[in-house]
């Protein structure tokens, strides 16, 4: 990113649900630890570039500790003599919360960030920000934004939606990845304007695509419903409009915000006790007859654990050319609040089956002994309880709450890469998130498109042969994002795809409650399921325990589609 092109402000999002987990665990072991050490390995080989350039660096690699990490930031930049001002941000750190908390920390905003740049700060380092405020923070600093241009707030918030995963927006984890090469996706950039609106890019001669589709994709990723609430602004989602600005460019604009509500996010992870797996290879014939069979040889070990989940996945094929595709896989996931119970003890008593249970018994991998996991929640605070702080280079701490800085006069800051005028906001005619879709906007532009839609013969295909998906976790809930690249398309997909449908098409939601957002700007569907993951993903719930697949398991279901919606089938012998 340093060396591909023009740069003004570089970002590095290194926090996520298990990773406040893991951090939780390094501060038991030392508590000047709780930070990314890994940040530090990178910003060996690029911060005397970034200096050079006059690059400002912002990240929340502070994880638990930035204080610490801002600290070990100055002394590295003394060894290799790079003088550059480090601030940093806290408040979120909410420890001691309740009994059995590792980690307790609030979802702070942008303001913290801002308030450090203006202070002159080269490197800001912050704990638990969202991971949006890492690019409005330094867009509110560059264009001196007041804390109530809601508006503006909101399209670097929806900017900064769609950098925060790097390359998902570049064609990676992409439903149409076959459109583009995204052998090596290039990290996305976004040129933000004063009037809040952005173009998103990548450097010239980086891999991958940037695209109305690529785009989509990250905008519906992890969100739950059209108010994307945040500590800055409240930026709604269905008012996002994305249009075509050259190749390899997608501008976002006609973003409206609201104020942000009264309470902060707090994310708080614990141990929830001790797990185990052993994981069971069927092979051949009679494998529902042999998964039964170790389930009644293991019913007595098994007695007293707290929670013991089968999973039989049919990998196998009949008559198979292969051992393995002749194989299916029984999972036995084991848990509970003592590590003796799901131990070696009971994980060797599965394996010592081997000469006494199905034909053909072995196991993928040998006994071991439990594994603690852990568990993620949230909670709401009110804002006013969370100390948000910006400690300034020169070491002055800031509440953020009360008066920021005043901003100094503006100079040229960067590497000659700042963000070009941009239009104002779309008209707010018909009330926000009224505007009807409009043709050639927010969809999959390089996804098939066809003729209004009309009654009609159908064909039963894969959803996916004419909707993308993105899905993922937010703690034990999960959620799907579905998009088409026509309003034919995008009628259908609006009527068909109900939440009694995706219930039917994914049975695992079935008992589950499931809510429904229409985003007509985007095309798109938006999906909550609560509880389909469990305690979130370090409990080891699921086979999927972050729902990453999710949308692609919706996507390889059938049902029945206008035929005219369908893309043209491929000449044989060429690749789908």
């Amino acid at each position: 990113m340093l060396t591909g092109g023009p740069l003004d402000v570089l970002t590095g999002d290194y926090l996520a649900e298990l990773t406040m987990l893991i951090l939780g665990r390094d501060r038991l072991k030392d508590p000047g630890l709780g930070y990314a050490k890994t940040f530090l390995r990178q910003l060996e080989d690029c911060l005397g570039l970034a200096h050079e350039k006059g690059v400002r660096i912002v990240t929340n690699a502070g994880g638990l500790h930035p204080a610490a990490l801002a600290d070990a930031v100055r002394e590295l930049a003394a060894k290799a003599g790079v003088p550059v001002a480090v601030a940093h941000v806290e408040g979120d750190d909410l420890m001691p919360y309740e009994e059995g908390a590792l980690t307790a920390n609030a979802y702070l905003g942008g303001a913290g960030i801002t308030a450090c740049l203006r202070a002159g700060a080269d490197v800001v380092v912050t704990g638990r920000v969202t991971d949006a405020a890492l690019v409005s923070g330094p867009a509110a600093w560059w264009f001196d934004w007041a804390p109530d241009a809601y508006d503006r707030l909101a399209g670097a918030v929806v900017a900064g939606h769609v950098l925060e995963c790097g390359t998902q927006a570049t064609g990676g984890n992409y439903s149409f990845f076959t459109a583009h090469d995204v052998r090596r996706p290039g990290f996305p950039l976004a040129e933000v304007s004063e009037d809040g609106s952005a173009v998103i890019t990548k450097h010239p001669g980086t891999g991958g695509a940037v695209t109305p589709g690529t785009v989509t994709a990250q905008l519906l990723y992890e969100t739950q419903g059209p108010r994307y609430l945040g500590p800055d602004v409240t930026a709604r989602l269905d008012t996002v409009r994305l249009d075509p600005d050259g190749p390899d460019r997608v501008r976002i604009s006609g973003v409206l915000g609201e104020p942000p509500p009264p309470t902060l996010k707090v994310g708080v992870t614990r141990i929830g006790g001790w797990r185990n797996e052993v994981v069971f290879v069927l092979t051949g014939l009679d494998v529902e007859a042999k998964a039964a069979l170790v389930r009644e040889q293991l019913a007595g070990p098994l007695a007293g654990v707290e929670s013991a989940d089968w999973t039989l996945a049919r990998t196998d094929h009949e008559d198979a050319a292969t051992e393995e595709t002749a194989s299916a896989l029984l999972r036995l996931v084991v848990r509970d609040p003592s590590p003796d119970r799901v131990g070696r003890a009971l994980t060797s008593s599965a394996v010592e089956l081997a000469l006494g249970s199905y034909p053909g018994f072995h196991v993928t991998a040998p006994p071991g002994p439990a594994q603690p996991y852990g568990v993620f929640t949230s909670a709401a605070i009110p804002a006013t309880r969370v100390p948000h702080t910006a400690v300034l280079p020169d070491g002055t701490r800031v509440p953020v709450s009360g008066p920021i800085p005043a901003p100094p006069v503006f100079e040229a800051r960067g590497s000659g890469g700042g963000a070009p005028a941009g239009s104002g906001a779309e008209p707010r005619d018909g009330g926000p998130g009224a505007q009807p879709p409009v043709p050639g906007r927010g969809g999959v532009g390089e996804s098939p498109a066809g003729p209004a839609a009309t009654p009609g013969p159908t064909t039963r295909a894969p959803l996916g042969a004419v909707a993308g998906a993105r899905s993922g976790d937010k703690g034990g809930d999960a959620n799907i994002g579905v998009w088409v690249g026509s309003d034919a398309a995008w009628e259908w997909l609006r009527d068909t795809l109900t939440t009694d449908r995706l219930r039917t098409l994914l049975p695992e939601t079935a008992p589950l409650p499931v809510t429904r957002h229409e985003l007509p700007n985007l095309r798109a569907l938006n999906f909550t399921v609560p509880g389909l993951l469990g305690a979130g993903v370090a409990s080891g719930h699921r086979f999927d325990p972050q729902a990453k697949a999710l949308g692609e398991w919706l996507r390889a279901r059938h049902l029945d589609i206008p035929t005219h919606l369908l893309p043209p089938p491929a000449p044989e012998g060429t690749r789908p």
